[in-house]
């Protein structure tokens, strides 16, 4: 599954690298914050959402994030605020409900694959706790955005439902409200 990410991340790299020339349609910057069970706290940046000809490019400017690899999502309400699971405990931004399924294809399959449109590249954070590396999400455009919410989760993502759910990650740590 391991090559699997980085073979996604290749031919993402491959058509970032022609979007130079992709004239832009729609563009729209979400401010994304720090999310707790409690409330959401301080910014830690912004993202760029762009439309292209190759579908929505995503372009992180974030920082004081910890080192690593993390699951990217689109989710399906514009709501940061904590909320209650389905257990009844309180989740951060819990209010964001789930990943974005419009369809209802109920999987996890990346964003290449054929199962709910919330599924974006993993978010890559560099050794200075930057995320600055543009992800192409190509079956999205900033319209399908409109009233959702970007979610960082802990952890990282296998684009799939096996072994763990949704990819495996972790719990929301960061969220952004995209607008209308």
């Amino acid at each position: 599954m391991r090559h699997a990410n980085f073979a996604g991340a290749a031919v993402a790299s491959l058509l970032l690298a022609g979007l130079g020339q992709a004239q832009a349609q729609e563009s729209q910057e979400v401010e994304m914050h720090w999310v707790k069970t409690d409330g959401v706290e301080a910014s830690i940046g912004t993202i760029s959402l762009e439309d292209t000809d190759h579908g929505l490019l995503l372009t992180p400017d974030l920082s004081e994030l910890p080192p690593g690899v993390y699951g990217f999502h689109v989710h399906e309400n514009a709501s940061c605020e904590p909320g209650e699971n389905d257990s009844g405990e309180m989740q951060a931004a819990g209010e964001a409900g789930g990943h974005y399924d419009p369809e209802d294809a109920g999987s996890h399959e990346g964003p290449y694959g054929e199962g709910h449109l919330g599924d974006l590249p993993v978010l890559i954070v560099n050794e200075n706790g930057e995320a600055t590396l543009p992800v192409l999400a190509p079956r999205l455009s900033v319209e399908d955005l409109t009233d959702r919410s970007l979610m960082i989760h802990e952890g990282g993502d296998n684009y799939s439902d096996e072994p763990e759910p949704l990819g495996g990650g972790g719990s929301r740590m960061a969220c952004g409200v995209i607008g209308s």
